[in-house]
């Protein structure tokens, strides 16, 4: 994703949801690391919620830790 403006505020979605892999892949790369905010255009608060709902997905087995 290479646009500067946040994908959750234009959406308006609140809170982000861990069971939604769909969303969560968009903002992880290939080898399934998180994107930083710099890149993606997220806001703080919202990246702040996008990686604690990574983690959880992670955690749950719905993404992968690492990609190869």
């Amino acid at each position: 994703m290479k646009n500067k403006t946040c994908h959750f505020e234009e959406n308006n979605i609140t809170h982000i949801d861990y069971k939604d892999v769909k969303t969560l892949k968009k903002f992880t790369n290939a080898h399934g690391r998180m994107i930083a905010a710099r890149h993606t255009g997220v806001k703080a608060k919202s990246q702040r919620q996008l990686a604690r709902a990574i983690k959880n997905s992670r955690f749950l087995g719905l993404l992968p830790f690492v990609q190869s």
